[in-house]
């Protein structure tokens, strides 16, 4: 794999993971498979929330309301990513929560209308992520700040591709099944990379505890939600991926602001 290759992956995840506007250039000859394109998640998660990143450093510098800086960043982050890993916890949220049996819960999830399970998802997710941004703020400085969020955005997507290798696909004609399987050498590259540019964000803002606690944050919601998706609809579909990401932010978030 050239140099060059490994831009397009990351040009593809990018627009694969938001509704950034990628060159044309990139898509030449691609088949839209991401089985090696996941390699890039991590950093296609970094590069997607500089501009909320940078936000935050730029409201913190000028003393704003913490709990006005969180929501002002998740909603421009929500703006790039067009609320598609939202609405994978929702549809998530719904299925796993309502469905009756395997085939019930499937069946909800493909649904786009949201039901309560999905609301109380939504609502503890940007409950618990504002909250947790909002605690870091007098704790970080600006920078410390932005490198936090970038941190957390490599370590979410670094949690949605192990959390799409580990698991089959739940059905064969979802996005997911789509786009094809992770290939291994690909999701090794994922996680090698998305754990140590996670690290590497964090080191010089955090302590030795945050980042023991941040990883296993991580770790504990991939793990204890693919238990749940096995079990309940068993395997990985495009929602249970969004939902993946969303839980992991939310997890990290939730150690860093306990642990700093």
């Amino acid at each position: 794999m050239t140099i060059q290759d490994y831009i397009d992956d990351i040009a593809r995840s990018v627009a694969f993971l938001s509704r950034v506007h990628v060159p044309q250039r990139h898509f030449i000859g691609h088949d839209g498979r991401l089985s090696r394109a996941v390699m890039a998640f991590p950093v296609a998660g970094v590069l997607i929330v500089l501009p909320p990143a940078a936000l935050a450093a730029v409201l913190s510098a000028f003393h704003a309301p913490p709990l006005l800086l969180a929501f002002a960043v998740l909603g421009l982050q929500v703006l790039i990513t067009g609320a598609l890993h939202e609405d994978g916890l929702s549809d998530s949220a719904d299925g796993i929560g309502g469905g009756r049996d395997r085939e019930s819960a499937l069946a909800i999830m493909k649904d786009s209308r949201v039901g309560s399970y999905g609301v109380v998802a939504l609502v503890l997710s940007f409950g618990i992520r504002s909250a947790a941004i909002a605690g870091l703020v007098p704790v970080l400085t600006p920078a410390g700040l932005a490198m936090a969020l970038l941190a957390v955005a490599a370590a979410s997507r670094t949690a949605m591709v192990w959390h799409w290798s580990m698991l089959p696909p739940a059905r064969r004609d979802g996005v997911a099944a789509s786009v094809g399987e992770p290939d291994r050498a690909a999701t090794a590259v994922a996680l090698a990379t998305g754990t140590l540019l996670a690290a590497a964000l964090l080191v010089p803002h955090a302590t030795i505890l945050s980042l023991l606690l941040s990883l296993a944050a991580a770790i504990a919601a991939v793990l204890v939600f693919n238990r749940i998706a096995l079990r309940k609809i068993g395997g990985h579909t495009g929602d249970t991926i969004g939902a993946a990401q969303q839980l992991t932010e939310m997890s990290v978030l939730f150690a860093l602001a306990l642990a700093l």
